[in-house]
C-alpha cells in the first residue's frame, strides 16, 4: 500500500514512516525538506501521486490565532490535491477533547481542521491523542520561575508518541472510519503530579506549586482531556517511560 505521510520528518511522522515501512508499505515522507509546502501547495501533486492514503501529522508553526489560518489553508490544499490524485483515505492526527476547550486558539484551530476534513470530498479518519510524554518537559518550562514550577491540577492521560504511532499505523492501513478514534495513556494524572514525577526522575531540585491559574491548561474544565470510556488505551506508563527515555523535547 502506498501511503504519504505529511510531516514525515517530525516526532510522530518519522516514527510512522519507519513503522509503515517495516510493515512492508511504500511510504513517502513529505515535508518542507522534501520540497512539499502545505501553505502554498507546492510539491503536493508529486508527493501524493499514486498514494492510496495520506496521513497528516503536521503542526502549525504558532499556537496563537494564526494557527486557524494555517489549518484552513493547509487542509484545503491537501484535500484538493488528494482528490486530484485519487487518494481514498485522508487521516489526520488531532487532540483528545479538542472541541471542549474553545478558550485555546490552537485547540479551536485543530477543531477547524477536523471539521474541514469531515466536510471534504474524501473518506477520512481522525485519530485524537492525549498529551505526549515527550512534551512534558516543555510544558513545565512554560510556568517555571527560578526554583518553582507552577502547574494546575488539570487531569491528563499522557501517552508515549510510539503508542500514538501504532494507532495511526493501524488506522491508516484499514478502511476509513469516517469518524474519530481516541487514543490515551493508561493513567490519569494531574498536571501538577506529572510535574513532580518528571522533576524527580530528572534529578531536578525545583518544586512544583499547584496553581489553578498557571499556564495554558489552567483554562481546561474538568476531565475533557483524558478521553472517554471508548478511548483506545495505550500500554506505556509515564514513570516507566521516564526511566528509559532520557531525551527531552523542548518544543
Amino acid at each position: 500500500m502506498k501511503i504519504t505521510v505529511i510531516g514525515g520528518t517530525g516526532l510522530i511522522g518519522s516514527q510512522l514512516v519507519a513503522t509503515l515501512r517495516d510493515a512492508g508499505h511504500d511510504v513517502v515522507p513529505a515535508s518542507l525538506s522534501s520540497g512539499v509546502d502545505l501553505l502554498t501547495g507546492a510539491g503536493l501533486d508529486e508527493a501524493l501521486h499514486g498514494a492510496e492514503a495520506v496521513v497528516n501529522v503536521t503542526n502549525s508553526p504558532t499556537f496563537d490565532e494564526h494557527s486557524l489560518d494555517f489549518f484552513r489553508t493547509t487542509v484545503g490544499h491537501l484535500l484538493r490535491a488528494g482528490e486530484k490524485a485519487g487518494v481514498r483515505h485522508q487521516v489526520a492526527l488531532s487532540i483528545v477533547g479538542v472541541d471542549q476547550v474553545p478558550e485555546l486558539d490552537y485547540y479551536r484551530a485543530k477543531a477547524l481542521q477536523e471539521e474541514l476534513l469531515r466536510q471534504g470530498p474524501t473518506p477520512y479518519s481522525l485519530v485524537r491523542a492525549t498529551q505526549f510524554f515527550e512534551f512534558m518537559d516543555a510544558v513545565l518550562s512554560w510556568t517555571a520561575d527560578g526554583d518553582v514550577v507552577r502547574l494546575p491540577a488539570t487531569p491528563l492521560r499522557p501517552i508515549a508518541s510510539a503508542d500514538v504511532v501504532r494507532a495511526l499505523a493501524d488506522v491508516a492501513t484499514a478502511a476509513p472510519l469516517d469518524g474519530t478514534v481516541d487514543v490515551a495513556g493508561p493513567d490519569v494524572l494531574g498536571l501538577d503530579e506529572i510535574g513532580r514525577i518528571t522533576l524527580a526522575a530528572r534529578g531536578d531540585g525545583r518544586r512544583v506549586v499547584t496553581d489553578g491559574t498557571a499556564g495554558m491548561f489552567a483554562v481546561v474544565r474538568g476531565d475533557v482531556l483524558v478521553g472517554g470510556p471508548d478511548a483506545r488505551r495505550a500500554p506505556t506508563r509515564y514513570r516507566d517511560w521516564l526511566r528509559t527515555s532520557p531525551a527531552v523535547v523542548q518544543g
